[in-house]
């Protein structure tokens, strides 16, 4: 049995591993190399050293404003999300009449696209504010909250249906005999659920995580980055210096870089954190 696996394993290797290097790594080492030169395409790249992340850093770059919003919006995100997303799923999970179709529901607003989102938020925000003679880009707060409630909408019902598979993965036997030890109903969702959940919580932590970072439709739909920039995030910010800005294309490759770094670093943080938190379970 082994030997026949380790024969076929370059066929079943080799096809994934040509789509690994052409879609992502081949692309990433190029993008390296054309952040660090002054270019408007790959044939006419000057190298420039670390002119472009100098100037990524500059005021008017708008990149360090952006990435201070991108925070917020994240640090918020991740904590409503997983916190609404659980609640949910722990009540779905729970023996009441009409379960399938409340989770079909949840889950429906990720089915659409992230323009019509955008959107769709945005009159229906506006239409609030404009009883208080306001849009919802006169001021970055709204923005903000808009932003909020707009990826909260969009992926708790996503987030539910993992924490529903982990939760119905708890072993009964636990529950039973934690009751029987006289634990309550919220002593045993903090020592014996959540602990038993746990790799569920990773994965939603880091789907949130990887998810709002990226955001881009969404947040150009809302807001465009209106007030002044304002509530533009970083991916809105990358795309608006390659493309919106002329000479400025090794600024915004140098900008995909940093963010990219900044990301991975995080999100392996992350994983590293509560993956310990696994093991402790």
């Amino acid at each position: 049995m082994q030997r026949s696996l380790k024969k076929f394993f370059p066929i079943f290797v080799i096809p994934t591993l040509l789509a690994f290097l052409i879609s992502f790594l081949v692309p990433f080492v190029i993008g390296l190399f054309l952040s660090l030169c002054d270019f408007t395409s790959i044939t006419d790249a000057r190298f420039v050293g670390l002119a472009n992340y100098q100037a990524a850093f500059a005021q008017r770059s708008g990149f360090v404003q952006s990435f201070g919003f991108t925070a917020l919006v994240v640090i918020v995100s991740i904590v409503t999300v997983n916190i609404f997303a659980f609640a949910i799923a722990w009540v779905l999970t729970q023996k009441l009449r009409g379960t399938n179709f409340f989770r079909t529901v949840f889950f429906m607003p990720n089915l659409i696209g992230g323009i019509v989102l955008g959107y769709t938020w945005q009159v229906m925000i506006n239409a609030v504010l404009v009883q208080y003679q306001t849009t919802i880009v006169a001021d970055w707060k709204y923005g903000y909250f808009g932003l909020i409630m707009l990826i909260n909408w969009q992926q708790v019902g996503y987030m539910m249906i993992i924490y529903i598979a982990g939760l119905q993965n708890v072993p009964p036997e636990l529950i039973e005999a934690a009751e029987i030890d006289g634990a309550g109903r919220w002593t045993v969702l903090r020592h014996v659920t959540i602990p038993m959940v746990m790799p569920s919580i990773t994965i939603c932590l880091f789907l949130t995580l990887s998810s709002t970072f990226k955001l881009f439709d969404q947040n150009l739909a809302l807001t465009n980055g209106a007030p002044q920039g304002k509530t533009e995030m970083v991916a809105l910010n990358i795309v608006n210096t390659m493309f919106s800005r002329v000479g400025e294309e090794g600024v915004g490759q140098a900008k995909a870089v940093l963010f990219v770094v900044v990301v991975v670093v995080i999100a392996m943080v992350q994983l590293r954190a509560t993956r310990s938190r696994e093991v402790e379970a």
